[in-house]
């Protein structure tokens, strides 16, 4: 125990009740460290659990759709020309990302 931060060790008595309670919190926050989740609770009484799904759906789907234009924008360095089909798909990269925008945030 020499390396740990946290010596003391608290001990709380618990009815099977309400360790399922307890159990069924953690799961709803998706966690599964029972220190952390007790500590938290403990010093702060309360803890905010955001769902960040939409979010990270969206930034997937912008990084798609980064890697299309630098696809494009290194074409446009290579050969020196800008095509009509070029700046058609950079046009519907936009439109998805407005897209992808209005659904988040009518959530």
């Amino acid at each position: 125990m020499a390396n740990r931060k946290r010596q003391i060790v608290l001990r709380v008595p618990v009815t099977p009740e309400e360790r399922a309670i307890i159990q069924q919190k953690m799961a709803q926050l998706g966690t599964k460290n029972f220190s952390a989740y007790a500590r938290k609770m403990l010093i702060d009484g309360y803890i905010i659990h955001m769902d960040t799904s939409d979010i990270r759906a969206q930034t997937a789907e912008l990084q798609k759709i980064g890697v299309n234009v630098n696809q494009i924008a290194r074409r446009i360095n290579s050969t020196g020309a800008v095509y009509a089909q070029d700046v058609e798909d950079i046009k519907g990269a936009l439109v998805q990302i407005w897209q992808l925008q209005r659904s988040i945030l009518s959530r």
